[in-house]
């Protein structure tokens, strides 16, 4: 049985007045439904995703949905956690549960409230992403390890500041087309690419510029089995989902390669029966600019050491070969991170749908969507075609 999307809503990005989680949550849960056309009393299940990590204090955040959705009281609602895939998590949840044929539609929320923390509790908050008894210690916190791994691609393949900085002004740029952005301002590679007392170095060789931003927000989407979705008045379907799980320490594996994101790119390739060429555009997962650069690479883009090629080179523009994060990415759009992976399903879903507004690009038929957590260590790819 095929999954597809069927309704969705997004907040703003940003530092938001929302005081909490249970308010992010209760923003976009009934408008997903109602974007759905559906009422809430036909949702079979719910799936949260909320990283937390010490972001609230409030824990357990499942049973929350039903503050803002009392008609889904005894309906099962699970909670789940994947690092910085957090949403992506939830999602499979949600298709796992349409598979089993357990119900027929699914709610998917995934939220976080970040900016109440300080940066010091921020930082530590994100290393726990990261393997703690090696990598607790480095500088900078989880930017620190992200500046490693940068670091190594330097010594292995020369100095790629150029092509970061291309990545940075790239979606930064298509970022003032986003309405739900928290940095709708277009920098410019000459901002992004100089050190600057704007643009200090964060965890060399990665500046301000280079890292996503701290954020609240929070997204939803509403899953249902293909048959009922063609009685519905938009749909996208999931023509492939996959998951590919990786060692956590960044010492126990070629860094550099992102394995784990090469595996899930080929397998969700393989079952769509698709090779990269036949995706209109791609959403990945830039917490990093480095990110961004190697995932080039995991994904086929470029071959390895050559990701630099891509973004200098025009490749991943909105006019490119292979338009990568139109929606700004997580660079301009933020990095909220339990609705990270929601985010980027709703966004490719209004690209394939055509109501991207000042986003969309002229051809949208086949969008990939890669979301990660921790340095390549939960990778999810998704392939969303419309539902004709």
């Amino acid at each position: 049985m095929t999954a597809c999307i069927v309704g969705w809503a997004h907040s703003p990005f940003g530092k938001l007045e929302d005081p909490d989680i249970e308010s992010l949550l209760g923003r976009v849960a009934r408008a997903a439904i109602e974007d759905a056309g559906i009422a809430p009393s036909e949702v079979d299940a719910g799936f949260v995703g909320v990283f937390n990590a010490g972001f609230s204090k409030q824990d357990f955040f499942a049973s929350l949905v039903l503050q803002s959705l009392p008609e889904l009281r005894f309906k099962p609602i699970t909670r789940y956690e994947n690092a910085c895939a957090t949403g992506s998590a939830a999602i499979h949840g949600a298709l796992d549960f349409l598979a089993a044929k357990r119900g027929r539609f699914a709610l998917v929320v995934g939220a976080e409230k970040m900016t109440a923390a300080t940066n010091a509790e921020v930082g530590d908050n994100l290393l726990a992403a990261s393997y703690r008894r090696q990598e607790g210690e480095i500088p900078a916190g989880f930017a620190g390890v992200f500046g490693r791994i940068a670091e190594a691609y330097f010594q292995r393949h020369g100095d790629q500041s150029d092509a970061l900085a291309a990545i940075a002004a790239k979606n930064h740029r298509n970022g003032v087309a986003n309405p739900y952005a928290q940095m709708r301002r277009d920098l410019g590679f000459a901002f992004c690419r100089a050190e600057s007392e704007k643009n200090p170095f964060v965890a060399r060789p990665l500046k301000r510029t280079d890292c996503s931003l701290v954020s609240d927000g929070a997204a939803a989407l509403v899953l249902t089995d293909e048959e009922t979705a063609r009685s519905m008045a938009k749909a996208v379907r999931f023509r492939a989902a996959a998951q590919a799980t990786d060692f956590m320490p960044i010492s126990g594996r070629d860094i550099i390669r992102f394995e784990g994101a090469r595996a899930a790119w080929g397998r969700a390739l393989e079952a769509a029966g698709l090779t990269l060429a036949d995706l209109s555009f791609a959403e990945v997962h830039d917490c990093f600019t480095i990110a961004e650069l190697i995932e080039y690479e995991a994904m086929g883009l470029a071959p390895e050491g050559q990701g630099a090629r891509a973004a200098l080179e025009g490749w991943t523009a909105k006019d490119g070969r292979l338009p990568v994060n139109p929606s700004g990415g997580l660079k301009s759009k933020g990095h909220p991170i339990g609705a990270t992976g929601v985010s980027m399903h709703a966004m490719a879903a209004m690209q394939l749908t055509g109501s991207a507004g000042e986003m969309q690009l002229p051809r949208a038929d086949v969008a990939g969507v890669f979301n990660m957590g921790g340095a390549a260590v939960a990778n999810y790819c998704s392939i969303l075609e419309r539902l004709e």
